[in-house]
């Protein structure tokens, strides 16, 4: 008999072609009232045979009009841990002590909590004791994150934190058997291969992209959780539909406006530019003296572009300079197959400049990283990534402060809400 002890919790496709019976399992319609079950789009496109399928999350397995979804729901608590597990042996700040005792307090009664900390808060950190006690109930828990480079930066530093705890990781960059872990660091796109799976469900940068405004997704989270589950959101700059949240009492706000070391957010420079940027595959000067100046003061430099093809065309010129000849430059965006390689060299000051896309804009820390974005004003940036980008900067303990530089044509709107932003949660 199959042992499907590694699918509690889970929702998986089944056609009808597949004779596979599963004790135990509840099956439901793939597609009901043209509605997908699994993602909760309506489904409106249909194959040569005329049935129809779901284009929103097709990324993780077509869904067809005929197809089953399978779900495996059972009661099966963990072993209890004494101390859940947790073999961290750092300290928290006062700040950061009343934020995770909070969280624990409103974990036990039940209460969904919004976490509103400046980038470079620790929030990480901040999470171990609601993680513990989470553990040491028995119970099962999901840090999910929008982003992969966020996954394979959280999944190292909770195997150290929880040694004793079966940590399992997803993404779509991996293939990893299902596996009933107590503990699951995913993207959110995961969680749609859950059902009612965890006792406790922690998403860290809601704001970022494809989480922020994706209704699918959203659905995707709140069907994940148990229905006496428990939500946590971390983020530096909350979304809408989070503070109206706050407002209806659904939400517990728990705010900090400092970093962990204790130093402010650095606030950006900014330098107006009435020529392009880039001009007949020469870099403007006034640009290049400022990614000469970091260079020069052996800092590792992130220089974020719009464009993803923008990036071959930085670098042709980058290394095109006399001045820059000595040291190794890259690009890195979404689609490339190194990226992963890229960002470990880069963290490893293997590679000293690195040209980007939003990517990197937020959930990846650099230490003695300075930035500098062009084109901050195209409409790619939101203020909410443009606060994101600056706190890339200034994270070691030994290096609280550092260049931010948000170059433009137009002061746009965007620009001003993120210095607005930066100045007032320094205040």
């Amino acid at each position: 008999m199959q042992d499907l002890t590694p699918l509690i919790g889970r929702q998986w496709l089944t056609s009808q072609e597949d004779s596979s019976t599963f004790n135990g399992c509840m099956k439901i319609p793939a597609i009901k009232n043209n509605t997908c079950q699994r993602c909760n789009a309506k489904v409106y496109a249909r194959l040569p045979n005329k049935k129809l399928y779901c284009r929103e999350c097709i990324g993780i397995g077509r869904i067809v009009e005929g197809d089953e979804i399978v779900r495996y729901q059972v009661d099966h608590d963990f072993e209890k841990i004494n101390g859940g597990g947790l073999t961290w042996k750092g300290k928290l700040t006062p700040l950061q002590q009343q934020i995770s005792d909070d969280l624990v307090k409103n974990y036990l009664a039940k209460n969904n909590s919004l976490v509103h900390a400046v980038t470079g808060a620790g929030k990480t950190e901040m999470l171990f004791d609601l993680i513990a006690k989470c553990m040491s109930l028995g119970k099962r828990a999901c840090i999910a994150t929008p982003r992969i480079d966020v996954v394979n930066e959280l999944y190292p530093r909770f195997c150290e934190a929880f040694k004793k705890i079966q940590i399992g990781k997803y993404h779509g960059r991996e293939f990893k058997e299902a596996s009933f872990d107590q503990l699951t660091i995913c993207t959110t796109h995961q969680l749609l291969k859950f059902y009612q799976a965890f006792d406790l469900l922690i998403i860290d940068e809601v704001d970022s992209f494809p989480y922020a405004g994706d209704k699918q997704l959203h659905f995707a989270a709140k069907q994940a959780v148990k229905t006496i589950g428990v939500r946590v959101y971390l983020t530096a700059t909350p979304t809408d539909d989070l503070l109206k949240e706050v407002k209806e009492g659904k939400l517990k706000v728990l705010k900090l406006n400092r970093r962990f070391h204790g130093g402010l957010l650095p606030v950006p420079k900014e330098k107006l530019f009435l020529r392009p940027f880039l001009h007949k595959g020469k870099i403007h000067s006034k640009l290049l003296k400022e990614i000469k100046t970091v260079i020069e003061k052996g800092h590792p430099l992130l220089l974020f572009v719009p464009r993803v093809e923008q990036i071959p065309v930085y670098l042709e010129a980058l290394k095109n300079e006399k001045d820059l000849q000595n040291i190794k430059v890259a690009g890195v965006h979404a689609g490339d197959k190194q990226r992963l390689e890229k960002v470990q060299d880069f963290r490893k000051q293997k590679i000293q400049l690195l040209v980007t896309t939003t990517i990197l804009e937020r959930g990846v820390t650099f230490k003695y990283v300075w930035v500098i974005i062009v084109a901050a004003d195209d409409d790619i940036y939101t203020s909410a990534s443009l606060v994101q980008i600056a706190g890339r900067v200034g994270r070691a303990k030994d290096d609280k402060t550092g260049l931010v530089l948000y170059c433009y044509h137009k002061y746009t709107k965007n620009l001003q809400s993120a210095i607005r932003q930066i100045r007032k949660m320094n205040r």
